[in-house]
Protein backbone atom coordinates (compact mmCIF):
# COMPACT_ATOMS: atom_id res chain seq x y z
CA UNK A 1 0.00 0.00 0.00
CA UNK A 2 1.26 3.39 -0.95
CA UNK A 3 1.39 7.11 1.19
CA UNK A 4 -1.82 7.71 -0.91
CA UNK A 5 -4.20 4.81 0.83
CA UNK A 6 -2.75 5.66 4.40
CA UNK A 7 -3.25 9.85 3.73
CA UNK A 8 -6.73 8.50 3.44
CA UNK A 9 -6.85 6.07 5.76
CA UNK A 10 -5.38 8.46 8.06
CA UNK A 11 -7.88 11.10 7.43
CA UNK A 12 -10.49 8.93 7.71
CA UNK A 13 -9.63 8.33 11.60
CA UNK A 14 -9.25 11.89 12.31
CA UNK A 15 -12.22 12.25 14.72
CA UNK A 16 -10.95 9.03 16.92
CA UNK A 17 -7.52 10.61 16.78
CA UNK A 18 -8.63 14.08 18.18
CA UNK A 19 -11.27 12.61 20.59
CA UNK A 20 -9.11 10.66 21.99
CA UNK A 21 -5.91 13.15 22.23
CA UNK A 22 -8.82 15.07 24.02
CA UNK A 23 -9.10 12.64 27.11
CA UNK A 24 -5.77 12.22 27.77
CA UNK A 25 -4.58 15.67 27.44
CA UNK A 26 -7.58 17.02 29.41
CA UNK A 27 -6.73 14.83 32.58
CA UNK A 28 -3.33 17.15 32.91
CA UNK A 29 -5.80 20.17 31.72
CA UNK A 30 -8.02 19.41 34.72
CA UNK A 31 -5.41 18.77 37.60
CA UNK A 32 -3.13 21.75 36.65
CA UNK A 33 -5.15 24.83 34.44
CA UNK A 34 -8.34 24.06 35.86
CA UNK A 35 -7.69 22.71 39.78
CA UNK A 36 -4.58 21.74 41.43
CA UNK A 37 -5.41 18.28 42.00
CA UNK A 38 -2.12 17.63 42.92
CA UNK A 39 -2.17 18.89 46.18
CA UNK A 40 -2.10 16.22 48.78
CA UNK A 41 -3.67 18.24 51.08
CA UNK A 42 -6.75 19.54 49.41
CA UNK A 43 -9.24 17.58 48.47
CA UNK A 44 -9.53 15.95 45.05
CA UNK A 45 -6.08 14.86 45.31
CA UNK A 46 -5.27 12.64 42.29
CA UNK A 47 -3.20 10.41 44.89
CA UNK A 48 -6.48 9.24 46.57
CA UNK A 49 -8.26 8.64 43.43
CA UNK A 50 -5.42 6.09 42.53
CA UNK A 51 -5.80 4.74 45.59
CA UNK A 52 -9.61 3.80 44.93
CA UNK A 53 -8.18 1.57 41.91
CA UNK A 54 -6.39 -0.73 44.81
CA UNK A 55 -8.82 -3.22 45.60
CA UNK A 56 -9.46 -5.07 42.49
CA UNK A 57 -6.95 -4.05 40.23
CA UNK A 58 -5.67 -6.60 37.37
CA UNK A 59 -1.99 -7.80 37.27
CA UNK A 60 -0.92 -3.87 38.44
CA UNK A 61 -2.22 -4.58 42.31
CA UNK A 62 1.25 -4.99 43.92
CA UNK A 63 2.74 -1.56 41.79
CA UNK A 64 -0.64 0.34 43.45
CA UNK A 65 0.09 -0.81 47.11
CA UNK A 66 3.83 0.61 46.71
CA UNK A 67 2.70 3.99 45.51
CA UNK A 68 -0.09 4.52 47.93
CA UNK A 69 1.89 3.22 51.02
CA UNK A 70 4.75 5.65 50.37
CA UNK A 71 3.35 8.87 49.59
CA UNK A 72 6.53 10.96 48.47
CA UNK A 73 6.72 8.47 45.20
CA UNK A 74 3.06 8.43 44.92
CA UNK A 75 2.99 12.08 44.23
CA UNK A 76 6.10 12.12 42.08
CA UNK A 77 4.48 8.63 40.08
CA UNK A 78 1.08 11.40 39.86
CA UNK A 79 2.89 14.14 38.47
CA UNK A 80 4.95 12.13 36.12
CA UNK A 81 2.09 10.48 35.13
CA UNK A 82 -0.16 13.94 34.61
CA UNK A 83 2.81 15.58 32.67
CA UNK A 84 3.24 11.55 30.12
CA UNK A 85 -0.95 11.91 29.75
CA UNK A 86 -0.28 16.02 28.30
CA UNK A 87 2.18 15.91 26.41
CA UNK A 88 0.96 12.13 24.76
CA UNK A 89 -2.89 14.07 24.60
CA UNK A 90 -1.49 16.63 22.58
CA UNK A 91 0.68 15.36 20.22
CA UNK A 92 -1.84 12.62 19.36
CA UNK A 93 -4.25 15.60 18.83
CA UNK A 94 -1.29 17.40 16.60
CA UNK A 95 -0.38 14.31 14.92
CA UNK A 96 3.04 15.01 15.78
CA UNK A 97 5.40 11.66 15.66
CA UNK A 98 1.72 10.11 15.48
CA UNK A 99 2.88 6.05 15.84
CA UNK A 100 5.17 6.80 18.35
CA UNK A 101 2.58 8.42 20.44
CA UNK A 102 0.00 6.21 19.35
CA UNK A 103 1.97 3.46 21.31
CA UNK A 104 2.05 5.81 24.39
CA UNK A 105 -1.87 6.22 24.05
CA UNK A 106 -2.15 2.09 24.40
CA UNK A 107 -0.20 2.42 26.88
CA UNK A 108 -2.12 4.24 29.32
CA UNK A 109 -5.80 3.36 27.85
CA UNK A 110 -3.93 -0.34 29.19
CA UNK A 111 -3.02 0.70 32.51
CA UNK A 112 -6.42 2.33 32.99
CA UNK A 113 -8.00 -0.85 32.28
CA UNK A 114 -5.94 -3.30 34.34
CA UNK A 115 -5.91 -0.60 37.39
CA UNK A 116 -9.73 0.53 37.54
CA UNK A 117 -11.52 -1.57 34.81
CA UNK A 118 -13.86 -2.84 37.60
CA UNK A 119 -14.90 0.77 38.66
CA UNK A 120 -18.18 2.20 37.01
CA UNK A 121 -21.34 2.31 39.03
CA UNK A 122 -23.49 2.89 36.14
CA UNK A 123 -22.07 2.26 32.66
CA UNK A 124 -19.00 0.24 33.53
CA UNK A 125 -17.49 3.85 33.24
CA UNK A 126 -13.74 2.86 33.51
CA UNK A 127 -14.34 -0.26 31.47
CA UNK A 128 -15.09 1.27 28.41
CA UNK A 129 -12.68 4.11 28.48
CA UNK A 130 -9.78 1.86 29.00
CA UNK A 131 -10.53 -0.80 25.78
CA UNK A 132 -11.92 2.04 23.58
CA UNK A 133 -8.16 3.80 24.40
CA UNK A 134 -6.16 0.55 23.83
CA UNK A 135 -8.51 -0.08 20.33
CA UNK A 136 -8.03 3.96 19.68
CA UNK A 137 -4.00 3.61 20.34
CA UNK A 138 -3.87 0.50 17.78
CA UNK A 139 -6.22 2.02 15.38
CA UNK A 140 -3.89 5.28 15.12
CA UNK A 141 -1.20 3.19 14.86
CA UNK A 142 -1.96 0.99 11.93
CA UNK A 143 -3.78 4.56 9.86
CA UNK A 144 -0.80 7.61 10.89
CA UNK A 145 -1.54 10.77 11.61
CA UNK A 146 -3.22 11.33 7.84
CA UNK A 147 -4.18 14.33 5.99
CA UNK A 148 -4.70 16.94 9.12
CA UNK A 149 -1.93 16.07 10.84
CA UNK A 150 1.47 17.96 11.58
CA UNK A 151 3.22 14.62 10.22
CA UNK A 152 1.74 15.37 7.07
CA UNK A 153 2.74 18.69 7.17
CA UNK A 154 6.63 17.88 7.37
CA UNK A 155 6.13 15.37 4.75
CA UNK A 156 5.25 18.04 2.36
CA UNK A 157 8.02 20.03 3.73
CA UNK A 158 11.13 18.12 3.88
CA UNK A 159 10.01 14.71 1.56
CA UNK A 160 13.86 13.79 1.88
CA UNK A 161 13.90 13.24 5.91
CA UNK A 162 10.25 12.12 6.16
CA UNK A 163 10.64 9.14 3.56
CA UNK A 164 12.71 7.36 5.51
CA UNK A 165 11.67 4.21 6.88
CA UNK A 166 12.44 5.10 11.14
CA UNK A 167 10.12 8.42 10.29
CA UNK A 168 7.55 6.46 8.98
CA UNK A 169 7.61 3.96 11.89
CA UNK A 170 7.32 6.86 14.76
CA UNK A 171 5.52 9.20 12.87
CA UNK A 172 2.54 8.77 9.54
CA UNK A 173 2.59 7.79 6.04
CA UNK A 174 2.70 4.15 4.48
CA UNK A 175 4.18 1.63 7.40
CA UNK A 176 7.96 0.25 5.98
CA UNK A 177 6.09 -3.39 5.76
CA UNK A 178 5.10 -5.64 3.44
CA UNK A 179 1.31 -5.80 2.48
CA UNK A 180 0.98 -9.68 4.06
CA UNK A 181 2.47 -7.98 6.92
CA UNK A 182 0.64 -5.39 7.35
CA UNK A 183 -2.51 -7.13 6.93
CA UNK A 184 -1.79 -10.16 9.70
CA UNK A 185 -0.45 -7.16 11.94
CA UNK A 186 -4.09 -5.44 11.96
CA UNK A 187 -5.88 -9.12 12.27
CA UNK A 188 -3.47 -10.21 15.06
CA UNK A 189 -3.86 -7.18 16.87
CA UNK A 190 -7.55 -6.38 16.44
CA UNK A 191 -7.62 -10.17 17.68
CA UNK A 192 -5.73 -9.78 20.76
CA UNK A 193 -7.50 -6.61 21.51
CA UNK A 194 -11.00 -8.10 20.86
CA UNK A 195 -9.56 -11.18 23.33
CA UNK A 196 -8.34 -8.45 25.83
CA UNK A 197 -11.54 -6.66 25.92
CA UNK A 198 -14.11 -10.30 26.24
CA UNK A 199 -11.27 -11.36 29.36
CA UNK A 200 -11.70 -8.22 30.92
CA UNK A 201 -15.16 -7.55 30.57
CA UNK A 202 -15.80 -10.86 32.32
CA UNK A 203 -13.04 -10.45 34.74
CA UNK A 204 -14.57 -7.53 36.25
CA UNK A 205 -18.03 -7.60 35.28
CA UNK A 206 -18.97 -10.93 34.43
CA UNK A 207 -20.31 -9.57 30.91
CA UNK A 208 -19.69 -12.37 28.72
CA UNK A 209 -21.53 -15.06 30.53
CA UNK A 210 -22.40 -16.22 33.94
CA UNK A 211 -23.99 -13.73 36.60
CA UNK A 212 -23.67 -10.14 35.77
CA UNK A 213 -21.30 -8.27 38.79
CA UNK A 214 -20.52 -4.84 39.77
CA UNK A 215 -18.35 -4.10 42.76
CA UNK A 216 -18.87 -0.50 42.64
CA UNK A 217 -22.27 -0.14 43.48
CA UNK A 218 -22.59 -1.63 47.22
CA UNK A 219 -19.92 -1.04 49.94
CA UNK A 220 -18.00 -3.88 51.19
CA UNK A 221 -15.58 -4.20 54.11
CA UNK A 222 -12.95 -7.13 55.01
CA UNK A 223 -12.11 -6.85 58.36
CA UNK A 224 -9.02 -9.00 58.98
CA UNK A 225 -6.82 -10.01 62.40
CA UNK A 226 -9.14 -8.90 64.83
CA UNK A 227 -7.91 -10.21 68.23
CA UNK A 228 -8.11 -9.03 72.21
CA UNK A 229 -5.06 -8.36 74.30
CA UNK A 230 -4.25 -6.18 77.28
CA UNK A 231 -7.83 -5.40 77.08
CA UNK A 232 -7.85 -4.16 73.93
CA UNK A 233 -9.46 -4.81 70.80
CA UNK A 234 -8.08 -4.21 67.96
CA UNK A 235 -9.03 -5.11 64.35
CA UNK A 236 -7.96 -3.78 60.50
CA UNK A 237 -10.53 -3.02 58.15
CA UNK A 238 -10.07 -2.68 54.64
CA UNK A 239 -12.86 -1.20 51.64
CA UNK A 240 -12.64 -3.32 49.04
CA UNK A 241 -15.84 -2.17 47.36
CA UNK A 242 -18.65 -0.19 46.44
CA UNK A 243 -18.46 3.55 44.88
CA UNK A 244 -15.60 5.52 44.75
CA UNK A 245 -16.64 8.72 44.97
CA UNK A 246 -18.01 8.59 48.91
CA UNK A 247 -17.09 6.22 51.50
CA UNK A 248 -18.61 3.61 53.80
CA UNK A 249 -20.02 4.94 57.18
CA UNK A 250 -20.05 3.34 59.65
CA UNK A 251 -22.47 4.26 62.19
CA UNK A 252 -21.82 1.04 65.10
CA UNK A 253 -19.24 -1.63 65.84
CA UNK A 254 -20.34 -4.35 68.06
CA UNK A 255 -18.51 -7.09 70.11
CA UNK A 256 -21.08 -10.34 70.89
CA UNK A 257 -20.70 -13.45 72.59
CA UNK A 258 -21.42 -17.03 71.56
CA UNK A 259 -25.15 -16.22 73.30
CA UNK A 260 -25.61 -12.70 71.25
CA UNK A 261 -24.91 -10.69 74.14
CA UNK A 262 -23.08 -6.74 73.43
CA UNK A 263 -19.80 -7.09 75.05
CA UNK A 264 -18.60 -3.93 73.95
CA UNK A 265 -20.06 -1.53 71.96
CA UNK A 266 -19.67 1.80 69.78
CA UNK A 267 -22.44 4.13 68.05
CA UNK A 268 -22.43 6.69 65.53
CA UNK A 269 -21.60 9.38 67.91
CA UNK A 270 -18.31 7.59 69.57
CA UNK A 271 -17.24 6.80 66.05
CA UNK A 272 -17.74 10.25 64.50
CA UNK A 273 -15.31 11.35 67.75
CA UNK A 274 -12.72 8.84 67.51
CA UNK A 275 -9.39 9.79 68.83
CA UNK A 276 -6.52 10.16 66.03
CA UNK A 277 -4.51 7.63 68.09
CA UNK A 278 -6.88 5.15 67.69
CA UNK A 279 -6.58 4.77 63.76
CA UNK A 280 -3.22 3.72 61.89
CA UNK A 281 -3.89 4.53 57.96
CA UNK A 282 -1.76 2.44 55.69
CA UNK A 283 -2.38 4.19 52.81
CA UNK A 284 -3.15 7.55 51.56
CA UNK A 285 -6.60 7.17 51.27
CA UNK A 286 -7.61 7.25 54.88
CA UNK A 287 -10.31 6.31 57.40
CA UNK A 288 -11.51 8.60 59.54
CA UNK A 289 -14.02 10.25 62.17
CA UNK A 290 -16.97 12.31 59.78
CA UNK A 291 -19.45 14.27 61.46
CA UNK A 292 -21.99 11.47 61.53
CA UNK A 293 -20.05 8.76 61.68
CA UNK A 294 -16.39 6.88 60.52
CA UNK A 295 -15.79 7.24 56.82
CA UNK A 296 -14.11 4.70 54.86
CA UNK A 297 -13.24 5.75 51.67
CA UNK A 298 -12.58 3.16 48.81
CA UNK A 299 -9.19 1.34 49.13
CA UNK A 300 -8.45 2.87 52.52
CA UNK A 301 -6.89 0.14 54.75
CA UNK A 302 -6.83 1.25 58.89
CA UNK A 303 -5.96 -0.74 62.14
CA UNK A 304 -8.31 0.18 64.61
CA UNK A 305 -7.83 0.02 68.27
CA UNK A 306 -10.31 0.42 71.31
CA UNK A 307 -10.31 0.19 74.84
CA UNK A 308 -12.92 -2.51 76.70
CA UNK A 309 -13.57 -4.23 79.64
CA UNK A 310 -11.55 -7.12 80.92
CA UNK A 311 -13.10 -10.38 79.15
CA UNK A 312 -14.76 -12.74 81.70
CA UNK A 313 -14.92 -15.58 79.72
CA UNK A 314 -11.60 -16.16 77.76
CA UNK A 315 -12.58 -19.42 76.04
CA UNK A 316 -15.72 -18.54 74.71
CA UNK A 317 -16.33 -17.49 71.41
CA UNK A 318 -16.83 -13.78 70.24
CA UNK A 319 -17.99 -12.17 67.09
CA UNK A 320 -16.91 -8.70 66.01
CA UNK A 321 -19.63 -6.86 63.88
CA UNK A 322 -19.49 -3.56 61.53
CA UNK A 323 -22.46 -1.89 60.64
CA UNK A 324 -22.69 0.64 57.54
CA UNK A 325 -25.39 3.32 57.18
CA UNK A 326 -26.51 1.60 54.37
CA UNK A 327 -27.86 -1.39 56.53
CA UNK A 328 -25.21 -3.55 55.05
CA UNK A 329 -22.95 -5.48 58.02
CA UNK A 330 -19.68 -7.16 58.07
CA UNK A 331 -18.57 -9.87 60.63
CA UNK A 332 -15.43 -11.58 61.94
CA UNK A 333 -14.45 -14.09 64.50
CA UNK A 334 -12.46 -12.58 67.23
CA UNK A 335 -9.37 -14.07 68.88
CA UNK A 336 -7.93 -13.83 72.69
Amino acid sequence: MNNQTYLYGGMFTTALRWVAGWTYFSAFWRRLILENKLNPDEAGYIGEKFNHFLPNALGIKPIIEHLVSNPESLWWAMVLFTVIEGIVGLLFLLGLFTRLISIGVFSLALGILLGSGWLGTTCLDEWQIGVLGVAAGFTIFISGGGKYSLDEYFMRKNKSFTAKKGFRFLGSGALPVKEQTASRLVLAGSVFILALTLFTNQYFHGGVYGKLHNLSVKPHVTISNAFIQNNTLSFTVFRDQGADVYGSFLIGIKLKDQHGNIIFEQNQTQLSNLAKEQIKNDYVAQVKPGKHSLILPLGAKARLNFKIATIKNPTAKYILELIDISGENWTQEVTL
